[in-house]
């Protein structure tokens, strides 16, 4: 099979009849460059298209990717949901249609837009732009009405033949009970039953779930009343509507009352959802806790339920159609907002215990798993607008500047402004290093001019926002909401805010080019931190203190940089460390070390592997590419700055306009020894690896931590070889070394050689590297 780039889901089952379907569909893509799939719901447009994809997926060498349009509860969100699918980060710097316009442009890539109906005008205008703008993308979109473009093809996907309707009933009865045969005596009752569902996929999966307990014949029976009930329920519905209606609401009565109670429930998820959610927000006396998995089971074996991931933990889901009954028969059940309430409480919880363990291991899962809950994310924040637009109806509103007492967060649940406010700073982590910088802005924008009472839950927003804010480089915005924030943390005598606000200053000085200003300013943060007693959170300052005092020539930066990675290494903490390791790797840089500054890039990637951190790696492949080319390897250090221009890209100004002039030397000393021509194939063979897997992968080169001894600890040298590569690190040369400890220059010259050994070294510059990365479990000396 033909690898691929993209994000097409792999299907737990397996793909019965629609062979003619599928090669007309290929047909229709090589003619048309917009295709939409058009039906009624539960036709199965969604399966074939992706099943179409994958047919044609030679055709597609550069990308096929599946945007999810069903969960989206707006025409706004549709080019931002896009964006996420391509798994490009939304770091704000650029409006979401011009990063896919700028990402998608000259690729002959396959874009699957499924379930535009409901969003048809939003992304008319999104597949106009991108064809427009992206001359070798096609388009295959599922709706159950057309997009209305020219130039669009519309293929109307048909109800199955009988002879594939009754394949797929004895396939999908089969896996049901692997036992289980339809008899040749059903063969009537099964074209009977397959010709009352009208051939409509769903409807029969949803049938063959029911003959584990029920026969052919009773199935039949039982959904002949049901048709007939349906009959004058709606005259204006079409009749392949109503069949599929009555195979749901058929499905649902044949629930019991408590797997109806959680199919209700569950319809409160977006885009999915993992077990200990759907415990959380669907339990209580009515269905206790313990009963949640073992109903769950049996929704999943009705077919009512997907498994759609099986790895840790595994997520579920329900179709669309399922859900939106389900979310119907909620309403009608008078809990809906409970259970909207109880999905914003547990989402709320899930962000807080990351913001709060964040300095510390897990990490990496912590991220991924609020990735994998984005769209639930967006729900519950969507909750606090709603729930706020409902309290201001009934007269509820917020006064103005009125100061409330700090406490508990859980006390403000009652109030959905607030748990608005600190939902979306809790997420602070999720939209500074996930990667959705853009998405973040918006909802602090929003909430904040929503909820202007002086409350902690405010003050926290407002320095989790000033962050957001700097990181897009919108340093005014960022030193405005500073500036309150500051003001809250002394009227709410907050020290912990005061630290974190001193920092961020900080920060903001650096990015604006002060480092005089923004070294006292993380002093004074470090300080306060440290304080409190809360070690770890001064990473956060640390590695910007190092960075800083290298500005400013600083003897003391790289003392500094290994106090942080230090810090990092003893707490388990591992994204900040590898910035750490970046700092000491750009200082190595600029004092003219580029062999320990690559090593150090290496370990810094390494760390990236685990996470979604474009701006990190960007960092990384930059400094990597000047020590590369200062070390002669000029064609390698060419296809790092290629790899380099996609996710530079997404940068902001601020954030790319630092590394301009070093970057501009290292493109004139690669010409120089190239030629013009060799450094813009090179270059441009690089920029094919413009995802962060592939960036990394190109960076390291296949070497990883091997290279740099990474994986080497400390505990495989003696004390002397640990004190000795301490001193190395520190740019001492072997007589200085001999000075300090009292040794000759040959006894100290032996151990160099056997640290080089045991690590798997080649150079002093390599043990510097090793010794930042493992410093902490090595003898060294605690900065001030």
């Amino acid at each position: 099979m033909v690898p691929y780039e993209g994000n097409l889901p792999r299907s737990s089952t397996s793909f019965v009849g629609r062979g003619q379907e599928v090669a007309e569909v290929r047909r229709s893509l090589s003619a048309a460059r917009l295709l939409t799939l058009t039906g009624p719901g539960g036709i199965g447009k969604t399966r074939l298209a992706m099943e179409a994809a994958v047919a044609c997926r030679e055709d597609f060498p550069e990308g096929m990717w599946l945007v999810d349009l069903a969960p989206l509860p707006d025409s706004a969100a549709v080019a931002d949901a896009t964006v996420i699918a391509l798994r490009r980060p939304d770091l704000g710097a650029r409006p979401a249609l011009e990063q896919l316009t700028g990402y998608l442009n000259g690729r002959r890539a396959l874009l699957v837009l499924d379930n535009c109906e409901h969003l048809a005008d939003a992304c008319a205008e999104l597949a106009w732009a991108l064809l427009s703008a992206c001359p070798e993308l096609r388009i295959l979109a599922t709706s159950r009405r057309t997009l209305d473009l020219t130039g669009e093809r519309v293929f109307t996907v048909p109800p199955l033949p009988l002879a594939e309707a009754a394949a797929l009933l004895r396939d999908r009865t089969a896996a049901v009970d692997a036992d289980f045969r339809i008899a040749e005596a059903d063969e009537a009752q099964v074209t009977r039953l397959c010709t009352d569902l009208d051939g409509l996929p769903l409807a029969i999966e949803l049938a063959a779930s029911r003959l584990r307990l029920l026969s052919v014949e009773q199935v039949a029976k039982r959904l002949e009343d049901r048709f007939a009930l349906l009959a004058g329920d709606s005259p204006t519905a079409q009749p392949r509507q109503r069949t599929l209606r009555a195979a749901i609401e058929w499905s649902y009565e044949l629930c019991t009352p408590a797997e109806r109670l959680l199919w209700r429930r569950l319809s409160v998820f977006a885009g999915g959802f993992a077990l200990d959610a759907a415990e959380d927000a669907c339990a209580d006396q009515e269905l206790p806790r313990h009963e949640v998995l073992d109903l769950l089971g049996q929704l999943v074996s009705q077919s009512i339920v997907l498994v759609t991931e099986r790895g840790e933990p595994p997520r579920y889901r329900l179709l669309e159609t399922i859900r939106a009954y389900g979310r119907e028969q909620l309403a009608r059940s008078g809990e809906e907002e409970r259970l909207l309430r109880r999905h914003r409480d547990f989402f709320l919880s899930l962000a807080e215990r990351t913001a709060t363990d964040w300095f510390g291991p897990g990490q990496e899962q912590a991220l991924a798993r609020l990735r994998a809950e984005h769209r639930n994310l967006l729900a519950a924040l969507d909750y606090g607008t709603r729930s706020r637009a409902a309290a201001s109806g009934s007269g509820r509103a917020e006064t103005d500047g009125a100061d409330v007492g700090d406490g508990d967060l859980g006390a403000l649940e009652s109030d959905g402004t607030q748990a608005w406010l600190a939902l979306a700073a809790a997420l602070r982590f999720h939209w500074c290093c996930n990667g959705f910088l853009g998405e973040g802005r918006r909802q602090f924008d929003s909430v904040l001019a929503a909820a202007p009472a002086a409350t902690p839950a405010r003050a926290r927003a407002l320095w989790a926002a000033a962050w957001v804010a700097q990181m897009q480089g919108d340093l005014d915005a960022a030193e405005r909401w500073l500036g309150e924030a500051g003001e809250l943390g002394e009227r709410l005598d907050d020290p912990q805010l005061r630290a974190d606000v001193q920092g961020l200053r900080g920060t903001v000085a650096l990015y604006r080019g002060q480092p005089h200003e923004a070294v006292p300013l993380f002093e004074g943060a470090v300080a306060a931190q440290t304080g409190l007693g809360e070690e770890p959170p001064t990473l956060r300052w640390l590695f910007q203190l190092t960075l800083a005092q290298f500005y400013l020539g600083d003897p003391r930066a790289a003392e500094t940089g290994r106090r942080a990675v230090k810090v990092a290494e003893a707490y388990g903490e591992r994204l900040t460390r590898a910035y750490a390791l970046w700092v000491l790797g750009y200082g190595a840089w600029l004092r003219g070390s580029p062999e320990e500054s690559g090593a150090l890039m290496r370990a810094v990637l390494e760390i990236h592997r685990g996470f979604s951190d474009h701006a990190g790696v960007a960092m990384a492949l930059e400094v990597m590419a000047w020590s590369t080319a200062e070390l002669g390897d000029h064609e390698r250090a060419a296809r790092l700055l290629g790899a380099l221009r996609p996710l530079s890209r997404e940068l902001s100004p601020t954030s790319a306009g630092a590394f301009a002039e070093p970057r501009a030397r290292c493109e004139e000393a690669i010409v120089e020894a190239l030629g013009q021509a060799a450094f813009d194939e090179l270059h441009t063979e690089g920029s094919f690896c413009d995802s962060l897997p592939g960036a990394i992968a190109l960076a390291l080169g296949g070497e990883g931590s091997e290279q740099s001894g990474a994986g080497t600890s400390p505990s495989a040298l003696t004390h002397r070889e640990r004190e000795v590569a301490a001193l190395v690190a520190e740019g001492m040369s072997n007589r200085q070394i001999a000075a300090a400890l009292g040794r000759s220059p040959r006894t100290v010259g032996g151990h160099v050689e056997n640290i080089l050994a045991k690590l798997g070294l080649g150079s002093r510059a390599q043990i510097g590297a090793w010794w930042a990365v493992h410093e902490a479990t090595a003898r060294g000396t605690d900065a001030p």
